[in-house]
C-alpha cells in the first residue's frame, strides 16, 4: 500500500495549490517588494482581521527605509558573488561529507528500520530544544564551531564502526547510535 500513502501527499498538495488562488500575498512581500501600501493593508485585514495595524505598518515602511539601497539577489547572482564563497564552499563540504561518509550503508534487520526512523525524529526534535535554548548562552559562533568538530569526530567514529561492522554485528547498532547523535551535532552547530 506504498502507492497510495505517496499518493496521499501529492493530494495533499493539489488541495494546497487549489486553494493558494485565495490567500493574499504577505504584508511584507506586498510593501517591501512590490511597494503596493494599499494592498499591503489590505492583506493585513484579510489575514488578521478588522483592527488597527499602523504600528505593524510603520515597522514595515522602517525596515524598507533601511533596505532601501539593497538589492535582492538571485541564486545566480548569489553564486557569483566572491564574499559568499566561504559559506557556500563550507556547505558544500559537508554536503559531500554527509554523502560520502556511508550513512545509507548502515545494514538493519529490516524490523528495526522503523525505530531507526523514530530515532531521527527524535534526535532532531533534541537538537532543535537544545539549540534554541543555548544559542543566546554561548553565541551562533561557539555553536558553529563546536557543531563542525563534533560533526568530524562523529563521522570519523561512523566511518571507523561501518569499517568493523562486518566484524561485530554490534557495531551496526553503534553506527546508528552515530548518526542521530550527528543530527543533533547539525542541529546544534550548522
Amino acid at each position: 500500500m506504498w502507492n497510495v500513502l505517496l499518493s496521499f501527499s501529492g493530494l495533499v498538495a493539489l488541495i494546497q495549490l487549489l486553494f493558494l488562488p485565495f490567500f493574499p500575498e504577505s504584508p511584507p512581500y506586498l510593501l517591501l517588494q512590490k511597494g503596493d501600501k494599499a494592498g499591503c493593508l489590505k492583506a493585513m485585514k484579510q489575514l488578521w482581521g478588522e483592527g488597527n495595524y499602523h504600528a505593524e505598518f510603520d515597522d514595515m515602511m522602517k525596515e524598507k527605509a533601511v533596505t532601501k539601497g539593497t538589492k535582492i539577489m538571485n541564486v545566480l547572482e548569489v553564486l557569483k558573488e566572491p564574499s559568499v564563497y566561504p559559506q557556500l564552499s563550507t556547505m558544500l563540504l559537508l554536503l559531500l561529507s554527509l554523502q560520502l561518509c556511508g550513512l545509507s550503508a548502515v545494514d538493519l534487520q529490516e524490523s528495526v528500520i522503523p525505530y531507526v526512523s523514530l530515532g531521527v525524529a527524535i534526535s532532531e526534535l533534541i537538537s532543535i530544544i537544545l539549540c534554541s535554548s543555548i544559542i543566546d548562552r554561548f553565541g551562533r559562533r561557539i555553536l558553529l564551531w563546536g557543531g563542525y568538530l563534533l560533526m568530524a569526530l562523529i563521522l570519523v567514529l561512523l566511518e571507523t564502526s561501518l569499517l568493523l561492522s562486518d566484524q561485530f554485528l554490534w557495531m551496526r547498532y553503534c553506527s546508528v547510535t552515530l548518526i542521530f547523535l550527528f543530527i543533533i551535532a547539525y542541529g546544534i552547530g550548522p
